[in-house]
């Protein structure tokens, strides 16, 4: 009797805990992400403008000013070939390439950019697994034994809780593409398949 009522606590515990966790969570990084940012900008602006010019809040106003100002900036040739340049200057550089790299590559694929992240969500298929992927490129250049005639693409293989992934290059054939968003395949492929919320169609076995 006690067993049972004990997991059923734990039950209603689990379930309670699965939706204050992703809640809580989300709102403790945006608190940080908006004190850092009032404390550092806010600092700067404070040293700037005199104390009664200065009212709470103007450092958050700040940071959002000069993303949108990036944005633009980006946008522009000269300033994008810089980006590039000092993109791979940091990517020679041990460990730190490899936190920089992790960061990046996830705001580009959050990002929705098609032109620097993916291009597709697709299944893989070997033997009667599917595996979800992302097609990275559709016609990778310099691979060993790849003839013109060979219709070949590049595809990331994530992990699940955002540890790591393959790319792996592969007849286009073994693929299936997948209506399904880039958003939602990684919520399914992030959370290990226990993610609900996917409004695509993963592909039935045959």
């Amino acid at each position: 009797m006690f067993k049972k009522a004990g997991e059923a606590l734990t039950e209603v515990f689990l379930r309670g805990l699965l939706v204050v966790l992703p809640i809580t969570l989300t709102v403790v990084l945006l608190v940080w992400l908006a004190l850092t940012a009032e404390d550092y900008l806010g600092a700067l602006l404070r040293y700037v403008l005199p104390d009664r010019q200065y009212w709470p809040g103007f450092g958050i106003a700040l940071s959002v000013a000069l993303i949108f100002a990036v944005g633009i900036l980006v946008s522009g040739q000269i300033v994008r070939r810089l980006l590039g340049r000092a993109d791979s200057l940091i990517a020679r550089i041990p460990v730190v390439k490899s936190i920089y790299l992790s960061i990046r590559d996830v705001v580009i694929f959050m990002s929705g950019d098609t032109q620097k992240g993916f291009s597709q969500v697709v299944a893989v298929r070997i033997q009667e697994m599917r595996l979800i992927g992302f097609v990275t490129t559709e016609d990778p250049k310099g691979l060993p034994g790849k003839s013109a005639s060979d219709k070949i693409i590049g595809v990331y293989l994530p992990m699940s809780y955002g540890i790591g992934g393959y790319t792996v290059y592969l007849p286009k054939a073994l693929v299936e593409p997948l209506d399904m968003s880039l958003e939602d395949a990684m919520r399914i492929t992030l959370s290990g398949g226990v993610s609900t919320e996917n409004k695509g169609q993963l592909p039935r076995a045959e």
